[in-house]
């Protein structure tokens, strides 16, 4: 990951880095995180997780939440101690999983039934100080709002449009996450005005 980042630091142009995890896709669950990360015990070592209790089941996942944190803290922490760069780092899931609750186990529900254990998946964003100000986001306001709104896959791509500067007729900025939060006049770079 750092050798990653790492190699883009010279870059003058802006720069994404995709970072695809398999996170905490089962069934095999037990594979996802190494031996040091198994903190939450007993857990499920095998793919037929029906077979598993309950609390086997939840702990071998909670496992994998635990390894992934770890995985994106590192991240952030890589792009945080550049002071020089204007950096942010988002994670969206691709889908949740079901343990077990009204029978279901995985994912690929269609969505119209999806139980949300499916469907209700976490996002997060955090934006380097220096991002902060070229972007000219208000810190408090985006904190009320993501804790006032949902938000959804179909936010992504117009929010990495947005935080990225591409200019684009299908860019649509009311799905942007960070527009409502934004002060036009603020903005450093004058592309955007």
């Amino acid at each position: 990951l750092k050798a990653t980042i790492e190699k883009y630091e010279k870059q003058i142009k802006d720069t994404l880095i995709v970072l695809h995890l398999v996170g905490s896709h089962g069934p095999t669950y037990f594979k996802r995180y190494p031996k040091k990360y198994k903190v939450f015990t007993p857990d499920c070592p095998r793919s037929d997780i029906q077979n598993c209790t309950n609390e086997e089941l939840v702990n071998t996942y909670d496992n994998t939440i635990l390894y992934s944190d770890y995985i994106y803290s590192k991240a952030i922490e890589i792009v945080k101690n550049n002071n020089e760069w204007s950096s942010s780092v988002m994670y969206i899931s691709d889908h949740g999983e079901s343990l077990g609750e009204g029978g279901l186990y995985l994912h690929g529900i269609p969505y119209a039934i999806a139980p949300k254990e499916q469907t209700k998946i976490p996002m997060y964003l955090w934006m380097s100080e220096h991002y902060r100000h070229e972007q000219g986001v208000d810190d408090l306001c985006l904190k009320s709002f993501a804790r006032n709104e949902h938000f959804s896959h179909d936010n992504l791509f117009h929010t990495v449009l947005g935080m990225m500067n591409v200019s684009t007729k299908v860019y649509n900025p009311n799905l942007n996450v960070l527009t409502p939060c934004q002060n036009i006049d603020k903005l450093v770079n004058t592309d955007l005005k």
